[in-house]
């Protein structure tokens, strides 16, 4: 539940996203000419409209017996009136407290069948709700979205109001604490005025949400809740006759709301150019600059996306090759547009590098954009732009739901355009835009009547808000008499219909070769998409570095795409574009891998570059000298951000000094480590762990072995390793845990929250008994309703979530607990978190026959649906290559769970000492210091954010 900050597409290329990083925010469903009729082809649809005005569209796509359930309602935060902010995004969270015929909460039953990708997102157009269900729960999916459509009110009182506005208010805190987390608040204020519907946030006010009654959210409910103001997808495993049965049963009777004048607003025009600026705690400058530009519907839009990626939407765009390569004014460039109803944004931001004055940055800004404008894109950055895009959208096609998944994208189109096929209009504005149109829309819309902020470090400034209006009285007229309900037969006093039977476990056969060079080929099948993923899996990773410079695996392995063979970093780039092909490396705890996904089309060729990136590194000096200033300016953001100081200073703490673990968990070193890397550092790993020899290939896609070995075979049979290859990597050494609990507290003045980190060592992933042990940390921490989240979210709502996990290791792993919480109830936090941790562990409060049901339910039933896309087989396989599994481990490991009992789950619950913890708490030390020192939960240490003892002021 949350609001969607991120940029959400206009359909299926979200994925994008995904697949090529962060450049590649929020394109549209964009697609070059050639692949117009695949469109068509992957996404066919059918379509129905109930009496009471609910419209309905269905996908059909069979891969998986899995069904998507996609509602939208066409409500969000540009309708509601002075007065009521945050009342769109506050109601999404009601709508999980149960209903009048299912009190409790949303996600118990859900949890029960194996729902996968289960969420609900508000923005300012619209409120939706989705989860994957096996296909013999839809009919529990279609009883729960109705019944909280057609009977909720009933089940909100004051005490679920009070406990969600708790919930929504934390979750503005937790946002607003990130470094630069006001910046989009500031920029919609100033370049939407006031009386706009994008001009307040849609998380709203303080005020506002304090100021909320039960009779207020009750009328807004029956404003904008009724079946004439939704869309309902069902993509995956559902044909139309059966959807047409289904959805009239469970939401045919259910009356119409009202039909209300819709707004009437637009792009900003006319408006002065303006600027402000912001301190915060932040490492570094970052420049904002955005314009108000044409609404979803418009192609204009689609222009935009084509424009903004060839301006900086990729590593080879003109403010990446101007700014980071050339220059090196720059850390970070961005440009994205983010697509909404009424107006889009179109976002252009800059990461300064220190020391940099933002001006001059700017400066070439708008001289890269001026003569964007002046002379357009080069035909060939506008193919390589749709290359890009028609990749992005082949990719996005293969998931049915979740975030940007089919359901999604036809929910979006249906609900901003009434077509819910509109993404194929806008592939065919996509093949058909030319270097002139392009030119034209941005001379349109990039021109006077941008805002730009620029965030520079300091103190935070907290933005006062806007003075709250008394809200006019919310007069409803009576719902348009051409809806009608129809019967059902539906007893809804019966409860939740449960299914009695649930979709067998299917994982894809895997083939195995040897390729001449020595490494073993593992290939999965997979013909949804024709794409292929490959995973080259090396030893060494995280752990490699003890005994090196900190942060040499992940530096390594990340610069192996920055220049190989003939072409350097920006060649490179452009290459893997025109190609359609991502291409990555990166390391993890214990190993390191370098990936690669292709159209199958452009297979060889993308192999090719595959090889090089793999064989031929070059490692030049300059793109090192780039890459190093960048990673030590992302080390201060990780320092900035909460959660990444607290993970930074963790596990020297957990493991003790000298240990191959006691490393910042991201890997990405210190400081001091990196700037003292050199090229010889970086050829030296290289030669020693990436290499073919006791390497593993992993093949997930459209191919064969019969296709697919005799291509690696080309390009990779004569791979030879230099020199003598490493010898087998020793399991790192187990570390006693401390004696007794200790407490440290890193300061961050002015924070609005406490980020809470409880920590410890356990056994290895490899451990016999790994399987029980995160089960029985699921009970505890595990799942939405585990008992961390139902305490400090649920009951106390002093946090937006609370949770606990284990992260996998050959040696032993870090189990972790995690709660953000309002600074004022950091101690209270500590207290209950150490009570629950306690209790579950010691056996006062042992885990219930319930519990245990329940999480073998959640992930027993959630195994057919969460192999579905390749990536997820790719990541699976992974693991049995990195810890030595047999190749039926998915079946074994969902045999183990089925036959867990209590006690086997409590034996592996006390596997925690709570009297060994280690706290890290990460917020305003004069805000939180003496109340947890009067807990006497441990001993108390100031650190700083690399861990170094900090004097007492």
């Amino acid at each position: 539940m949350t609001v969607a900050r991120r940029p959400r597409t206009a359909a299926l290329v979200l994925a994008i996203t995904a697949s090529l990083g962060v450049a590649a925010l929020a394109p549209s469903p964009l697609l070059a000419k050639q692949a117009a009729p695949a469109g068509q082809a992957l996404v066919p649809y059918e379509e129905f409209t109930l009496p009471n005005g609910l419209r309905v569209v269905v996908h059909t796509d069979r891969k998986a017996p899995v069904v998507a359930v996609n509602i939208w309602y066409h409500v969000g935060s540009k309708d509601e009136p002075a007065g009521r902010s945050g009342f769109a995004h506050l109601f999404e969270h009601l709508m999980f407290n149960g209903s009048e015929n299912h009190r409790g909460e949303y996600f118990e039953p859900f949890e029960l069948v194996g729902a996968t990708d289960m969420n609900g997102t508000t923005w300012l157009d619209r409120t939706n709700y989705f989860q994957n269900v096996p296909t013999t729960a839809l009919d529990l999916a279609l009883w729960m979205e109705s019944d909280r459509m057609g009977h909720l009110l009933g089940a909100i009182d004051q005490k679920v109001l009070d406990e969600q506005r708790g919930v929504v208010q934390n979750e503005k805190r937790q946002g607003e604490n990130e470094p630069y987390g006001q910046a989009d608040d500031e920029i919609y204020r100033a370049l939407y005025p006031k009386g706009h519907p994008y001009h307040h946030s849609t998380i709203g006010s303080m005020n506002d949400l304090d100021a909320a009654s039960l009779e207020d959210v009750k009328q807004w409910f029956r404003a904008w809740y009724g079946p004439n103001n939704a869309v309902l997808v069902l993509a995956g495993d559902i044909d139309v006759a059966t959807a047409k049965e289904k959805v009239s049963r469970y939401f045919g009777d259910i009356p119409a709301g009202p039909s209300l004048d819709r707004i009437k607003a637009g792009p900003v025009k006319d408006r002065k150019t303006s600027r402000a600026t912001m301190s915060d705690k932040v490492p570094q400058a970052r420049i904002y600059r955005a314009w108000s530009v044409a609404g979803y519907a418009d192609a204009d839009v689609e222009r935009l996306q084509l424009l903004s990626q060839v301006l900086g939407g990729s590593k080879s765009s003109r403010l990446d090759r101007r700014l980071v390569h050339e220059d090196k004014l720059a850390d970070r460039v961005s440009t994205y547009v983010l697509p909404f109803e009424l107006a889009s944004t179109f976002y252009i931001t800059a990461d300064v590098k220190q020391g940099v004055d933002p001006e001059k940055v700017e400066k070439i800004i708008d001289e890269e954009l001026r003569k964007l404008l002046a002379e357009g894109p080069t035909a060939q950055e506008l193919e390589q732009a749709q290359a890009v895009i028609r990749a992005g959208f082949v990719r996005g096609v293969e998931r049915i739901g979740g975030f940007g998944g089919k359901a999604d994208a036809l929910a979006e189109c249906t609900v901003y355009t009434g077509d819910p096929g509109c993404f194929r209009r806008q592939l065919d504005n996509i093949a058909a835009a030319t270097v002139t149109d392009i030119q034209a829309t941005g001379q349109r819309w990039l021109g006077e009547g941008s805002h730009t902020l620029v965030v520079l470090p300091g103190e935070r400034t907290p933005i006062a808000e806007e003075p709250s209006p008394s809200p006019e009285p919310f007069v409803l007229p009576k719902p348009d008499a051409k809806y009608r309900t129809t019967k059902t037969s539906v007893d809804r006093s019966k409860g939740v219909p449960m299914p009695d039977s649930f979709p067998d476990l299917k994982f894809p056969a895997l083939e195995r070769a040897t390729l001449s060079n020595g490494t073993k080929v593992i290939l999965a099948r997979r013909d949804a998409v024709p794409v292929v993923q490959f995973s080259y899996e090396f030893k060494g990773g995280f752990a490699a570095d003890h005994g090196r410079k900190l942060g040499t695996s992940s530096f390594t392995m990340g610069m192996l795409d920055e220049g190989a063979g003939d072409l350097d970093a920006l060649g490179f780039a452009n290459r893997a574009e025109s190609l359609g092909a991502s291409l990555s490396a990166g390391a993890s705890l214990d190993g390191g891998n370098a990936y690669l996904s292709a159209l199958k089309e452009n297979l060889d060729e993308s192999l090719a570059l595959y090889a090089d990136m793999l064989r031929r590194p070059r490692f030049e000096q300059k793109e090192i000298d780039r890459v190093r200033a960048t990673w030590i300016a992302g080390i201060a953001q990780e320092k900035a951000r909460p959660n990444g100081a607290a993970l930074r200073v963790l596990p020297p703490l957990l493991y003790g000094t000298g240990h191959p673990y006691a490393i910042p968990f991201s890997g990405s070193g210190t400081e001091q480590s990196i700037a003292s890397l050199t090229r010889d550092d970086l050829v030296a790993f290289h030669r020693q762990w990436v290499r073919p020899e006791n390497a593993t290939l992993i093949v997930v896609g459209d191919t064969t072995l019969d296709e697919v070995v005799p291509l690696l075979e080309k390009h990779f049979g004569d791979w030879k390793g230099e020199g003598p290859a490493p010898a087998a990597t020793a399991r790192p050494a187990d570390v006693a845990r401390p004696a007794k609990p200790t407490v440290y507290l890193i300061d961050q003045p002015g924070a609005v929250q406490a980020t809470i980190l409880a920590g410890q060592v356990v056994p290895s992933t490899r451990d016999p008994g790994a399987i029980r042990f995160d089960f029985a940390n699921s009970v505890l921490g595990g799942e939405f309703s585990s008992r961390l989240n139902m305490n400090l979210r649920e009951d106390k709502h002093w946090a937006y979530g609370a949770y606990s996990f284990s992260s996998s290791a050959l040696g032993q792993r870090p189990w972790i607990a995690f709660a953000p919480v309002q600074i004022d109830k950091t101690a209270e936090s500590l207290q209950e978190l150490d009570r629950e941790i306690r209790e579950y562990t010691s056996g006062k409060n042992p885990p219930t026959e319930k519990e245990v049901a329940k999480i073998q339910a959640t992930e027993i039933r959630s195994l057919p649906g969460a192999y579905e896309t390749g990536r997820s087989v790719l990541g699976t396989i992974g693991g049995i290559v990195r810890y030595d599994r047999p190749d039926d481990y998915v079946f074994k490991r969902k045999a183990e769970i089925e036959a867990l009992t209590v006690d086997q789950v409590k034996q592996a619950a006390s596997t925690i000492d709570p009297d060994k913890l280690v706290w890290v708490v990460v917020g305003d030390v004069s805000k939180v210091e003496a109340p947890v020192r009067a807990l006497n939960l441990g001993e108390v240490h100031i650190v700083d954010a690399d861990g170094k003892p900090v004097a007492k002021k």
